[in-house]
């Protein structure tokens, strides 16, 4: 039975009139976890389990940690999440409160991973954020589901931070016969080391991290994100944080779900579909959560943004 629960896919009368387009929302916010992560991480665990791990360690101060604190409660198995420096209070009493041990070492995320990836042992298996078969397979079935709740759409829009969840969605396409279908992947400003993939035609590391849309500072995307560009037509789209933040407040004026900017950049790319895809006319966005942020994070960051256009 999978950890995951079957998510709704809504039509949204709002977002499909400012955009003038027609919008249906995959609602992965509503996740046990809070955000899409417990598909893939769930299948990951579950799967590793039958192979004899005893130990599940990962490297996430966000979503990725929480889903697989949440995963190893669910399978009675010991968790250790190590987190960089930066990783919020809250992240990591959320983290802990799944019975996990949090490890706080290093100032990014790449040297928590560095730190978690030396402390495997024997029966310890390592959960990557988004960098491996099994998520993509276990996020592939937000796919399947939407095959059965809608009428095929002429877009996917989602997030990309690592591509985990990208590469999950063209997993699933590609299986549901759905290959036809194009991809919004969706960036922001100081966080776009997708743009720089495609761009290059190979995964690159970005220097830094700039952006506030904090759950997607992946500074290289895993192989398999870029690759699926030349299977499937997959467009990048990079917006600022404003309007990140922006789709946020939207999503949350428009049906009462608080996401992270992360997420609401994904909302925030509606009004630039049709540059990108001249003939769409039915959307689907994955509206993929997170833990990161609160109604009073948001309403502060939408304050800072109104006085800075101000000034």
């Amino acid at each position: 039975m999978p950890m995951h629960v079957v998510t709704p896919t809504i039509y949204s009368t709002a977002l499909s009139r400012m955009a003038g387009l027609e919008v249906m929302l995959k609602i992965e916010s509503v996740q046990p976890s809070g955000s899409f992560k417990l598909r893939g991480v769930g299948h990951a665990c579950e799967t590793l389990l039958r192979s004899g791990a005893t130990h599940f360690i990962s490297s996430s101060g966000g979503n990725a940690g929480y889903a697989v604190a949440y995963a190893g409660r669910q399978l009675g198995v010991g968790v250790t999440v190590v987190v960089p420096e930066t990783t919020t209070l809250k992240a990591k009493e959320l983290i802990q409160s799944e019975g996990a041990r949090v490890i706080v070492h290093g100032s990014s995320w790449q040297e928590a991973n560095a730190h978690a990836q030396s402390l495997l042992d024997t029966g310890a298996v390592f959960i990557h954020p988004f960098d491996h078969p099994l998520l993509w397979e276990g996020h592939a079935s937000m796919i399947d589901e939407l095959t059965k709740q809608c009428a095929k759409p002429d877009v996917i829009i989602c997030s990309v931070g690592g591509g985990g969840l990208l590469a999950g969605v063209g997993e699933g396409l590609l299986r549901a016969g759905w290959g036809d279908v194009g991809i919004l992947a969706v960036e922001t400003e100081g966080a776009a080391s997708y743009a720089a993939a495609l761009k290059h035609g190979y995964p690159v590391e970005i220097p830094a991290i700039h952006s506030r849309a904090t759950s997607l500072g992946a500074r290289m995307v895993c192989k398999r994100s870029v690759e699926l560009a030349s299977e499937l037509s997959i467009k990048s789209l990079v917006l600022s944080d404003s309007e990140a933040f922006q789709g946020s407040a939207d999503l949350l004026d428009a049906h009462r779900l608080l996401t992270e900017p992360a997420c609401g950049v994904s909302i925030a790319s509606l009004s630039r579909v049709k540059d990108c895809f001249p003939q769409a006319r039915r959307v689907v966005v994955i509206v993929c959560g997170g833990i990161g942020t609160s109604a009073e994070q948001l309403r502060d960051k939408l304050q800072v943004n109104r006085e800075a256009s101000a000034g």
